[in-house]
């Protein structure tokens, strides 16, 4: 398997709150990118805890042998430890009580990949046939595209589009969603942030991961176009290839 990570502060913001990690564990490559809320009183903090909260609950739960359900088991588990480690330091602290992240996550081996998500960053499964989005967005804009009000296009430029439904921080409780993606070589994941979402569509995505060039440079052209369109939010992305 190969791997590449990116993040960009953007044009507008002044500071950069979006983290992701990509680390091998055991036979699995785990990646996990989060967007962090709360302003400068602690959008940086609770995406930077959450990903090595994340990362570091798998790497001590995980053992070999484990089945596809026990492993999704201990993902839901490091979400839920990631969630009380931040919701602790929200009642802890005032400076940092309306902090929040989103995360979006990939444990991938070579037959499948499970994907968790919490939030709006995505996941996509990208193949020669298309673009598939794998995550559900937990936001407003989407629980109206949903109802039928507002088309996915329109969601992008909505006025609510950063309002998200559930994060990582806020409630002591937090339930994210799961999802199992048969791939094979050649096929690719891609994990990323509102940032990129906002600013390219998924048929430019598509084309700059399949068809436009090697896939060592692919998030530095993705990254290009939500400049040319004024990066407005920080932009972080992470590509697996199944090799």
């Amino acid at each position: 398997m190969r791997t590449w990570g990116i993040t960009d502060i953007g044009l507008v913001r002044k500071e950069n709150q979006d983290s992701y990690d990509v680390r091998l564990i055991g036979d699995y490559t785990s990646a996990v990118v989060c967007d962090g809320m709360g302003g400068t009183n602690g959008g940086r903090l609770a995406s930077s805890t959450a990903v090595q909260e994340f990362q570091k609950k798998l790497e001590s739960t995980f053992e070999k042998g484990m089945s596809v359900q026990q492993l999704q088991q201990m993902l839901d588990y490091s979400v839920a430890l990631s969630n009380d480690v931040l919701h602790a330091v929200t009642l802890e602290n005032p400076l940092y009580q309306y902090m929040g992240t989103t995360l979006v996550a990939a444990w991938a081996c070579d037959a499948y990949a499970l994907v968790t998500n919490v939030g709006d960053s995505r996941a996509y499964h990208i193949t020669r046939q298309g673009i598939h989005q794998v995550s559900h967005d937990h936001s407003m804009v989407e629980q109206m595209v949903e109802r039928g009000e507002i088309t996915p296009e329109e969601a992008k430029h909505h006025p609510q589009r950063n309002l998200i439904t559930r994060a990582l921080g806020p409630d002591a409780f937090v339930q994210a969603d799961s999802f199992y993606v048969e791939w094979k070589q050649g096929d690719f994941l891609l994990l990323c942030t509102d940032g990129l979402i906002n600013t390219v569509s998924d048929q430019e995505i598509l084309f700059e991961v399949i068809q436009n060039g090697e896939p060592d440079t692919c998030l530095e052209r993705l990254l290009a176009i939500s400049k040319q369109r004024g990066a407005p939010d920080n932009v972080t992305a992470v590509l697996l290839m199944n090799i």
